[in-house]
C-alpha cells in the first residue's frame, strides 16, 4: 500500500527477469474451510533451480497469512531463520539444495473483499490466483514459471459445503468427525500457481459428457447456485462444441478425466481457466430467453470456448513471466474468435470484433495507458488484463497467420506446443516456431509486439490513362507514446482489392505488404481509374486514411468484403458528423446530409438479404469513436450531432423503419441462430430509429414491445428506447421491470445500466441516486461495472458535463472502491485519464479529481499507478 506522500510502489521491468532460485516438484495441500479461520497446511517438494543464481536464503511470497508453523524436512524452523518481508512475504535463511517445506497459516475468507485468493460469496469459497491471489492462501514463490504437481485436499461441513472441488481428477472422498467430510483431488500436469482453484459450497450440478476423439469418456459438469441449474444449457453446448472445434482445427484434445465449471456471482473477471475447474462470472454462464439477450448468448459461447482454450494455450504451455501474457491471452483471444466465426457468420462476427478493438484498444493506444502487447513494465499486473494485450495481442497473431498461411499456421501450432508441452515460455519461443514452421522471417514482425500505439496507414493513389497503370502509395506512421517517442514501420499485410466504375471486382485482389514508411505498388492493364478496396476483413489493427468521402460512398453500396462496406460506410459517416460538428459550434443549423441519407436507403433496400450485417451497417458511428478523431474532443458537439441524425434518419425513413419493425417480428419460439438473432438486430435497430423521430409512434411502439416481447433481447430493446425518452411510460416500464426482476442480479444489473447509458440531461442525478438503492452493493463487481462503469465509460455526453459533476463522481466512486476491493477501483480510472483528449477547462478538472484520488491515505498500488500514470500524460 501506498500514498502519493511515500515512496511510489517499486517497478518490475521486464529487462530484470531472472529465473526462480528454487523450483518447486510437487504441492500437497490441505484446507480447512471455516468462514472466519480456514487453516492451509502446504507441503512443498522443493529444489534448487541449477539455471539460476544461487541463493542462501528462501524468499516466498504471501499475503494476509497468519504463520501458524513451519518446519523444514519434518523439524521445526527456529524462529531465528524465519522473516517476514515487506507485503507479508516469508524469508528462511539457510536452506539445503533439496527439501519439503512444510507451513501451516490461517485466512479468512469472509474478511476478503478483495475477491482474490480464497474468499466467500453467497455462504460458498471460491478461489482466484490469477494473476497473484496464491499468495493470499499460502507462502509460495508465486509465479508463473514455477510449475508443480497439485495434490489438494478439502474438508469442510457437509451441510454448509456439500461440493468440495479442485483442479484435476478426483481422488478419494470420505467422512470426518462433527458433521465434517473431505474430498482428495490429484491434477497429474505440472501447472503455475495461478492455475490453482478450490471451490466449495452448496451448489448444484448440470452434467452431460464428451466423448474425445480418442474415445475417451470427459465427465461435464457446471456447478451453479440451486435453482440457476436449468440456465445451463447453452453454457454446455458451447463447451461441448468448444472441445469438439478444438479437436477438428487443432487436434487438441482434452487431457483430464473430467471438466468442472463453477460460477459466481462475485468476480473481478469474466472468467479463469484453471486446470480442470474453471471458474466464470455467472454473468457468462447463466442463460434463458426471458433473461439473457442475443449478447448474453454469444458473450457465454466466446467465453466459455476462451477458457477451455486455455487448457493449451495458458495451461499445458504456459507464460514464463507476466510480461508474456498476451502470448496466452492474445492467441487464445485468436482462438475464440476464429472459433465464433465458425459457428455463425463469420463477417458480421468480424464486425463486432473490430467495433469492440476500435471502442476500447484504440483509445487505449492514444493515451496515458498505451503499452505494447508485451509490456516492458508494470506496478501492479492487474492493471495489464488490457484491450492491448487480448485484443491487438489477437490481432498480431491473426495478422502473423496472414503472412505464413493458414497451413504453416496450423504446423506452427503443433510445433509450439510439441516443444514446449508443460513449459513456461515467452513470445519469442512462439513466433520461433511459426517461423520455423513456416520458413518466413518473423523477425521484423515482432515489433508488433513491442511498439505501442496504433499506425495510421494512408493511401494516396494515381493512374495514368495512357499505360493503364494504376500506382497505389502506402505510407505508415505511429504516433509517439508514453516512453517511446520515435517509431519504427511494422510490417503491414494489407489485404485489398480494386473496384471498377461499374461496381465490378477486378483483377489484382491479394495481400500488399508494407514493410517501410512508404512503398508504392502497380497494377497495369487497367482500362480506367479504379476504387482501391484496402484492409479487406480488417487485414491489420491500423487507422485507414486518404480516401476521399465519393470513394467511401462508392465502397459503402458495392465492395464485395463486408468488412470494407461496413467500414467504409462508418467512416463516411464519421466524416460528415465532424463536418456538422463544426457547424454546430458556429451555431449553424443542423441538416441531414443527402449523401448520408443515400446510404441509409441503400441499406434499407438490402436488409432483408442480410439482416445481421443491415443492423450493423445502419448504427451510427459511436459519439465517443467520433470524439476519438478529433484533435481536441467535444462531447456536447458530437452528442447533439449524433442524436440530430438518429431523429432526422428515424423522421425521414419513418415508415421504412416501421416495416422492418412488423415484418421482422419473432413468430416462433427463440432461437439463437444467426438468422434468428440478426433479424432481431434488426428490428429493434428499427426500433431505436422510430424512438427517436418526431411525430411517430415510436414510444407506443417500444411499450408494446416491452408488455408483449417474448426474450430479453426485445423487452431490453423496448426499455432502452423508453428510458432515453421523457415520457410517462419511461417510469412506469423501469419500475414493472425491477418489481420483475429484482431477484435475479444479471438481469438487475441490466436494470442499472439502462439508466446509467441514458442520453437524458438528468442522468448524473439519476446515477447519483442509484448509488444509494437498497439493490446496489459496492462489493459486487458486477453491479459496480453496471452502473459506475457505465456510466464512465458507455455515456460521454453525461460524464464529460461541462461542470465536471461526472468527473467528480467517479473520483468519489474510485476512492470508496479502493477500500473494498483494489482490482475494480484501479479498473475504473481510465476516463479520467483521457483529460487530455478534452479541452482545457475538462481537463483541469479532470487532473484535478485525479490529484484527489492520489492523495488518499493508503491508495492501493493498482489505483496508484493509473492515476499516476494518467497524471502523468
Amino acid at each position: 500500500m501506498t500514498t502519493a506522500e511515500t515512496t511510489p510502489p517499486p517497478t518490475i521491468r521486464r529487462e530484470d527477469y531472472r529465473p526462480p532460485a528454487f523450483l518447486v516438484d510437487s504441492v500437497e495441500l490441505h484446507l480447512a474451510l471455516h468462514p472466519g479461520a480456514t487453516r492451509v497446511t502446504a507441503s512443498l517438494t522443493m529444489r534448487r533451480n541449477p539455471a539460476a543464481a544461487p541463493a542462501a536464503d528462501l524468499e516466498l511470497d504471501g499475503e494476509a497469512l497468519t504463520l501458524i508453523s513451519s518446519a523444514l524436512d519434518g523439524a521445526p524452523l527456529e524462529p531465528g531463520r524465519l522473516a517476514r518481508l515487506p507485503g507479508g512475504g516469508l524469508r528462511i535463511a539457510g536452506v539445503p539444495d533439496a527439501f519439503t517445506l512444510r507451513t501451516e497459516v490461517e485466512i479468512s475468507p469472509e474478511a476478503n473483499s478483495e475477491l482474490s485468493g480464497l474468499y466467500l460469496s453467497g455462504g460458498n469459497y471460491f478461489t482466484q490466483c490469477e494473476a497473484e491471489g496464491f499468495r493470499r492462501i499460502t507462502f509460495f514463490p508465486d509465479r508463473p514459471d514455477v510449475m508443480a504437481r497439485y495434490t489438494t485436499t478439502i474438508e469442510a461441513e457437509r451441510a454448509a459445503c456439500p461440493v468440495l472441488l479442485s483442479n484435476g481428477n478426483p481422488d478419494g472422498a470420505g467422512e470426518l468427525p462433527d458433521g465434517r467430510h473431505w474430498a482428495r483431488w490429484v491434477d497429474p500436469h505440472p501447472k503455475p500457481s495461478y492455475l490453482f482453484a478450490v471451490v466449495a459450497g452448496d451448489l448444484v450440478a448440470a452434467r452431460d459428457s464428451f466423448t474425445t476423439q480418442s474415445g475417451r469418456d470427459v465427465a461435464l459438469a457446471i456447478y451453479v447456485r440451486r435453482g440457476d441449474e436449468d440456465a445451463c444449457g447453452h453454457a454446455m453446448d458451447s463447451l461441448k462444441r468448444s472441445m469438439k472445434w478444438d479437436e477438428d482445427t487443432y487436434g487438441l484434445e482434452y487431457d483430464l478425466d473430467v471438466f468442472n465449471i463453477a460460477a459466481v456471482s462475485d468476480f473481478n473477471m469474466g472468467a479463469m481457466e484453471n486446470k480442470g475447474l474453471n471458474v466464470f462470472n455467472t454473468k457468462y454462464i447463466l442463460a434463458r430467453p426471458e433473461t439473457a439477450t442475443d449478447t448474453d448468448y454469444e458473450g457465454i459461447e466466446t467465453v466459455v470456448a476462451h477458457e477451455y482454450f486455455h487448457n493449451w494455450t495458458g495451461n499445458r504451455v504456459t507464460c514464463r513471466d507476466w510480461f508474456q501474457l498476451s502470448l496466452k491471452e492474445g492467441l487464445t483471444v485468436f482462438r475464440d474468435q476464429h472459433f465464433s466465426a465458425d459457428q455463425g457468420s463469420a463477417a458480421v462476427k468480424r464486425l463486432s470484433d473490430v467495433r469492440r478493438l476500435r471502442a476500447a484498444q484504440f483509445p487505449e493506444d492514444a493515451g496515458p495507458m498505451a503499452h505494447p502487447v508485451r509490456p516492458d513494465s508494470y506496478v501492479e499486473i492487474n492493471n495489464f488484463y488490457t484491450a492491448t494485450v487480448y485484443q491487438k495481442g489477437a490481432e498480431v497473431v491473426r495478422m502473423m497467420r496472414a503472412l505464413i498461411g493458414e497451413a504453416a499456421f496450423r504446423r506452427g501450432m503443433d510445433l509450439y506446443i510439441q516443444r514446449h508441452d508443460n513449459q513456461a515460455v515467452t513470445i519469442e519461443d512462439f513466433a520461433q516456431a511459426m517461423q520455423d514452421a513456416s520458413g518466413v522471417d518473423l523477425s521484423r514482425f515482432r515489433r508488433w509486439y513491442g511498439q505501442a500505439g496504433t499506425p495510421e496507414l494512408r493511401v494516396r493513389d494515381a493512374f495514368d490513362p495512357a499505360s493503364g497503370r494504376y500506382t497505389l502509395t502506402l505510407s505508415q506512421s505511429t504516433p509517439p507514446t508514453p516512453g517511446q517517442p520515435e517509431k519504427l514501420p511494422v510490417p503491414i499485410p494489407v489485404r485489398m482489392g480494386l473496384i471498377g466504375a461499374d461496381g465490378a471486382e477486378l483483377p489484382g485482389a491479394g495481400v500488399l505488404l508494407l514493410e517501410e514508411a512508404e512503398q508504392d505498388f502497380t497494377f497495369d492493364g487497367l482500362a480506367s481509374r479504379p476504387v482501391p478496396s484496402l484492409l479487406r476483413g480488417f487485414s491489420a489493427p491500423v487507422r485507414l486514411s486518404g480516401l476521399s468521402l465519393e470513394q467511401l460512398g462508392f465502397l459503402a453500396a458495392h465492395d464485395s468484403d463486408p468488412f470494407v462496406r461496413w467500414d467504409s460506410g462508418q467512416q463516411y459517416a464519421v466524416a460528415e458528423m465532424l463536418r456538422m460538428v463544426q457547424e454546430f459550434r458556429a451555431q449553424k443549423p443542423l441538416a441531414l446530409p443527402e449523401g448520408l441519407a443515400s446510404n441509409i436507403s441503400a441499406l434499407l433496400d438490402g436488409a432483408a438479404d442480410d439482416p445481421a450485417f443491415a443492423a450493423e451497417a445502419l448504427v451510427l458511428p459511436s459519439e465517443d469513436f467520433v470524439a476519438d478523431q478529433m484533435d481536441t474532443a467535444d462531447p456536447e458537439a458530437v452528442h447533439a450531432v449524433r442524436q440530430f441524425l438518429r431523429a432526422s434518419l428515424g423522421t425521414r425513413f419513418m415508415a421504412r423503419f416501421a416495416a422492418l419493425h412488423d415484418e421482422l417480428r419473432d413468430a416462433g419460439p427463440y432461437r439463437t441462430d444467426g438468422i434468428s438473432t440478426g433479424r432481431r438486430a434488426l428490428r429493434n435497430t428499427a426500433l431505436s430509429y422510430i424512438g427517436r423521430a418526431e411525430g411517430g409512434d415510436g414510444i407506443a411502439r417500444a411499450a408494446r414491445q416491452f408488455e408483449t416481447g417474448g426474450n430479453m433481447t426485445d423487452v431490453l430493446s423496448a426499455l432502452r428506447v423508453l428510458a432515453d425518452s421523457d415520457a410517462p411510460e419511461r417510469e412506469t416500464a423501469l419500475a414493472a421491470f425491477h418489481a420483475r426482476w429484482r431477484g435475479d442480479d444479471l438481469v438487475l444489473d441490466k436494470w442499472f445500466t439502462i439508466q446509467a447509458i441514458s442520453s437524458r440531461e438528468d442522468t448524473l442525478r439519476v446515477v447519483e441516486d442509484l448509488l444509494q438503492h437498497r439493490d446496489f452493493d459496492l462489493r459486487n463487481p458486477n453491479r459496480v461495472r453496471a452502473l459506475v462503469g457505465a456510466f464512465a465509460a458507455g455515456n460521454p455526453a453525461r460524464f464529460h458535463t461541462a461542470s465536471g459533476e461526472g468527473y467528480r463522481f467517479l473520483a468519489d466512486s474510485v476512492i470508496a472502491l479502493d477500500a473494498v476491493n483494489t482490482q475494480v477501483a484501479a479498473r475504473m480510472v481510465g476516463p479520467l485519464a483521457q483529460w487530455k483528449r478534452q479541452d482545457a477547462a475538462r481537463g483541469a478538472i479532470m487532473r484535478e479529481e485525479l490529484r484527489r484520488i492520489l492523495a488518499r491515505p493508503g491508495l492501493s498500488k493498482g489505483t496508484y499507478e493509473k492515476v499516476s500514470k494518467g497524471l502523468a500524460a
